[in-house]
């Protein structure tokens, strides 16, 4: 069987969409253990079921949709070879990105203000969890933020146009799920009482 460069390429593109979405399942699947420990766990004398989640949370749930939306623009934008456009708004997503961690921070700091901690004597086990969750999001997060910088820099390089978008389609369709999953996160955190 004679694979022509064009055959090779089309497997290649189905191949690494294939795995960003095998990671993603996966990813999904330990979220779900995660949300299924806390509703086991609610059953629990010690649970706390009036907690407040921080405000920073919310304000950080916002700026991660804006997020999407600055990357989705980034794309389309590239797609319609406005490179320089594409560029700042790239940029955009990741200064909303950063922006999201440091509120996720202050969240954390804002639980600590109110006497709720991860671990210790005074901790309980829906706060850790909520430090968890948010905590685990973060960490992923990050890989989200090196991945756009490595798309932000082939976008530097001229790598993408239309056509020829790979990298950023992957990119963009990892960064979309993170900020799914941290909506519903909030979602799940904010009504599972």
């Amino acid at each position: 069987m004679d694979l022509t460069e064009a055959d090779i390429e089309v497997k290649n593109r189905r191949a690494k969409k294939m795995m960003l979405w095998f990671g993603i399942v996966s990813l999904i699947m330990g979220f779900a253990g995660w949300t299924s420990a806390y509703i086991v766990s609610s059953k629990r004398e010690d649970w706390i079921s009036d907690l407040e989640l921080p405000q920073a949370f919310f304000m950080s749930t916002a700026i991660i949709i804006l997020s999407s939306v600055t990357y989705f623009l980034a794309k389309l934008a590239v797609s319609r070879n406005d490179q320089s456009k594409g560029t700042l708004l790239l940029v955009i997503t990741l200064v909303l990105g950063i922006t999201f961690i440091i509120l996720q921070f202050l969240g954390f700091s804002q639980m600590v203000e109110n006497g709720y901690y991860f671990t210790g004597p005074t901790s309980n086990i829906k706060m850790s969890y909520v430090f968890l969750i948010a905590a685990v999001h973060i960490v992923h997060l990050v890989a989200g933020l090196i991945s756009l910088l490595v798309v932000l820099v082939q976008q530097l390089r001229g790598k993408y146009m239309p056509g020829n978008m790979l990298g950023l389609e992957l990119g963009a369709t990892f960064w979309h799920f993170l900020d799914f999953l941290w909506v519903y996160l909030i979602l799940f955190m904010y009504f599972v009482k």
